[in-house]
């Protein structure tokens, strides 16, 4: 299920708004967090300088440093003040937000691996419970969108998530603000199936509930994850990428 996101992009079923076109300082960190993750660079190589990527990407100073900054996070390189940008000793599993907001989760999850990524949505209309149709503003019985998506990568499941929003609406277009929760959770029995996660494990969880500027909820989304999929999580709640 798609549908215009906030910045003008297109809503995943994962519950993140992403551009059709994601930002270039994404798209550069995603090259090189394929080929750190892939073995192509090894650990402790020196990567090229700013403005020899700059120059070889096409882009600014600026981005390229931006997309640095985000591998950094992500604990794939780190930088030797006079000598320059490394790989890492060993390459983490993070993911961060909410530059995955701006994919799709082919687009996220293809940027952790290099084993082909699979996304399988089902979209249907479902009344509003009580507990949903407080949190959407609307009476219980009226029909939202509910979209479950199941990833996996190299034929091992990775992800799957529950999203829920109005009948009508593009998903999450036109919210400002992104609340993200994390916690480790008893997983639903349909999460646990996907997950393949034996009786009684936790998964990680994430609900992400997307407003607009006057509070209004515009879309919700539980996510889970198998337990030591990611070594960290980082929060960034700024949705305008050109902010």
């Amino acid at each position: 299920m798609t549908g215009s996101g906030p910045g003008g992009g297109t809503v995943d079923t994962e519950g993140g708004p992403g551009p059709v076109r994601e930002p270039a300082y994404v798209s550069i960190a995603g090259t090189y967090a394929r080929l750190i993750r892939g073995g192509d660079l090894s650990p402790g190589i020196q990567l090229p300088s700013h403005a020899e990527m700059a120059e070889k990407h096409g882009v600014s100073d600026i981005v390229v440093r931006k997309a640095m900054e985000l591998l950094r996070s992500q604990g794939l390189v780190r930088t030797v003040r006079r000598r320059g940008i490394f790989v890492a000793d060993r390459a983490n599993l993070v993911r961060i937000s909410p530059e995955r907001q701006m994919q799709s989760p082919e687009v996220s999850f293809g940027a952790e691996s290099e084993e082909s990524v699979d996304v399988h949505r089902e979209t249907a209309q479902v009344s509003a419970t009580d507990e949903l149709a407080d949190i959407f503003g609307v009476q219980t019985g009226d029909e939202l969108v509910y979209v479950i998506t199941r990833v996996s990568s190299g034929g091992h499941p990775v992800s799957i998530s529950d999203t829920y929003h109005r009948v009508g609406a593009n998903g999450a277009a036109g919210a400002t603000v992104l609340e993200e929760t994390l916690a480790d959770k008893m997983p639903t029995k349909v999460h646990a199936e996907w997950l393949r996660t034996p009786v009684g494990a936790l998964v990680k969880t994430v609900r992400q509930e997307f407003r607009a500027v006057d509070g209004q909820m515009l879309m919700i989304s539980d996510i889970s994850y198998p337990q030591d999929r990611y070594d960290a999580f980082v929060f960034r709640m700024n949705l305008n990428p050109d902010s």
